[in-house]
């Protein structure tokens, strides 16, 4: 199999993780206080850099490293947003009701998938949708709660509807 020519050397990725692998799990220790999960954003950081296709010319590599495990903390931190309201919600149901082990599972993957598709449009677009299908409101409450006109309501929600059904 032919190697791939954009493919990044392997000396590179490697001489950056002998270099700075033990700073950045130190650095995500202290902010997450907890060596495990440090660890383990440490190894995403640096699989995320070798998914990339090319590095960027380099004369910080700290803070190159540290822009990526930052964005991994935020996305970590959401996901225990999710997982805990998640968890109130499940805790409000009563015994019968309760889904199985599975099914809670596959509810959570899937709130964490809508979540990824509404994080992604744009602010207005968003509050037009969530206010639409969430809340229940009419276009024109939507209208002008966002001071946006009805048309505009109405391209803001299809647009909503496109990205989560065919993304």
């Amino acid at each position: 199999m032919a190697a791939n020519k954009y493919a990044l050397p392997q000396q590179c990725i490697e001489g950056l993780y002998v270099e700075h692998g033990g700073w950045l799990r130190g650095w995500l220790r202290r902010k997450l206080g907890d060596a495990g999960t440090a660890a383990d954003l440490a190894h995403d950081t640096f699989v995320r850099v070798l998914s990339k296709d090319a590095l960027p010319e380099m004369r910080e590599p700290r803070a190159f490293l540290t822009t990526i495990a930052h964005g991994l903390v935020l996305n970590l931190r959401r996901r225990q947003r999710i997982e805990q309201a998640y968890l109130e919600a499940l805790a409000l149901l009563p015994e019968p009701q309760m889904p199985s082990p599975e099914t809670q599972a596959i509810l959570f993957e899937t709130l964490l998938e809508i979540d990824r598709l509404l994080d992604a449009l744009p602010r207005l677009v968003r509050q037009a949708f969530l206010l639409s299908q969430i809340d229940g409101k009419r276009q024109g409450e939507i209208a002008a709660e966002l001071g946006i006109s009805i048309p505009t309501v109405k391209r803001h929600i299809a647009r909503a509807l496109a990205h989560c059904c065919f993304t």
